[in-house]
């Protein structure tokens, strides 16, 4: 069953997401209740799973110059469980999904440059299971919501 939220959960969860150190206070002043209000509807939204976790946003500009990638992956059934574990050992991999249509599996991949990516992609082709890959290199992010 899905938590149902009102509009004050939603706008606690927005801030959140823009900032999830806002403080309670502050969220308190834009909403216009009570502090002790915001501190229980947080509590009540992680109780329920709604929050489900905190994380930390990087500043891609700062960290040592990365490409990072899309890789789509069309695989044979039986190679799921073990590509997945696979790809757990690797650090470049940001984001492992699985999607519908003609891919079976969605990467987003982060290398120091495009030889390591080169390297990667050859070695993920290689695996026994593996029977497709197409790869598109992000340019830039122009909206992002994620937490990563």
């Amino acid at each position: 069953m899905k938590p149902t939220l009102d509009e004050i959960d939603n706008r606690i969860l927005a801030m959140l997401m823009d900032n999830a150190r806002m403080p309670v206070t502050s969220i308190a002043k834009l909403i216009g209740i009570a502090r002790t209000t915001v501190i229980a509807r947080i509590g009540n939204l992680e109780k329920r799973n709604v929050i489900s976790g905190y994380g930390v946003r990087l500043n891609q500009g700062l960290l040592q110059p990365a490409v990072r990638a899309y890789v789509g992956l069309s695989i044979e059934a039986r190679a799921a469980d073990r590509l997945v574990k696979m790809m757990l050992e690797v650090p470049e991999v940001e984001c492992l999904c699985a999607v519908s249509g003609a891919i079976d599996y969605m990467l987003t991949l982060r290398c120091a440059n495009t030889e390591a990516l080169d390297r990667l992609l050859d070695q993920i082709g290689t695996l026994d299971g593996v029977r497709q890959t197409s790869t598109s290199i992000i340019l830039s992010k122009r909206i992002d919501r994620s937490m990563t």
